[in-house]
């Protein structure tokens, strides 16, 4: 399985797997029928999660129902348990929008949509279609936004932050996450790089640019944001851990200043 998927992911394009992944996962996941794991986003019990990843699998990983990933699985625990999003319902620009994500966040939005938006490059399930390194926005359009492993893949990284900072509002709050290898101290990226294979070899995949270090909060500070290095798995019991399949990675929660207007 762990190869199948693996070839799946490198032999399609992007647009064409969000399009085919909701009816053709499913079916792989009934490979793993049983009640060992539980997606927190959608209650899918399975005896373990399925493989994923374009270079390294990963094992018990994709949720065969939803599509979330162990960070995704982290990320709506934290959302669902530590803040009030689905309560207030705050303009939300959620970038990149993965599906699982996307589905429970249009559903707690469904009596006001318009206070939803979600955007991507080229992804057909996106409402909005922008490089993030050009939002084509105003100034404070949203009060909070979710940008998850987006950061790693463009030109520059530090423009795109600058980017989700000015269209928050003051005091706006966001998550903006990327895959940091700690131990290195600083990140490391060379554009004189650009063959895929050699990407792939270097940065872990052929369409990364970098590898963030541990200075990767840095970088968002040096963006104007504040930021909370949260270390969110390690807070909850290890059995939650377990059950639900959770990454070790970190959440980057970021606002801006009350001053920056």
């Amino acid at each position: 399985m762990k190869r199948f998927i693996k070839f799946i992911l490198n032999a399609f394009p992007r647009s064409f797997l969000q399009r085919a992944a909701g009816w053709t996962v499913p079916l792989l996941g009934l490979f793993y029928i049983g009640r060992g794991r539980e997606c927190p986003l959608c209650g899918c019990r399975r005896r373990r999660f399925l493989p994923y990843g374009y270079v390294v699998s990963r094992p018990d990983a994709l949720c065969p129902r939803c599509l979330a990933l162990e960070r995704h699985r982290l990320l709506w625990l934290y959302l669902e348990r530590e803040t009030r999003l689905t309560a207030e319902l705050p303009r939300l620009l959620h970038v990149a929008p993965e599906v699982s994500l996307m589905r429970k966040l249009r559903r707690a939005y469904r009596d006001v949509p318009e206070r939803y938006a979600t955007a991507d490059l080229e992804s057909p399930l996106a409402d909005l279609h922008f490089d993030i390194q050009h939002i084509p926005l105003p100034d404070g359009s949203f009060d909070a936004v979710i940008c998850n492993h987006i950061m790693e893949h463009v030109e520059d990284d530090r423009k795109a932050m600058r980017e989700l900072r000015r269209i928050l509002r003051a005091g706006g709050r966001g998550i903006v996450l990327a895959p940091v290898d700690y131990s290195r101290a600083e990140t490391f990226e060379d554009d004189a790089i650009t063959d895929a294979a050699e990407r792939t070899r270097i940065f872990g995949q052929y369409d990364h640019r970098r590898i963030y270090g541990r200075d990767y909060a840095d970088r968002l500070r040096e963006a104007g944001f504040e930021v909370e290095e949260r270390d969110y798995a390690a807070e909850l019991p290890a059995e939650e851990r377990e059950r639900y399949a959770l990454s070790e990675d970190r959440l980057y929660i970021v606002r801006k200043p009350l001053t920056d207007v």
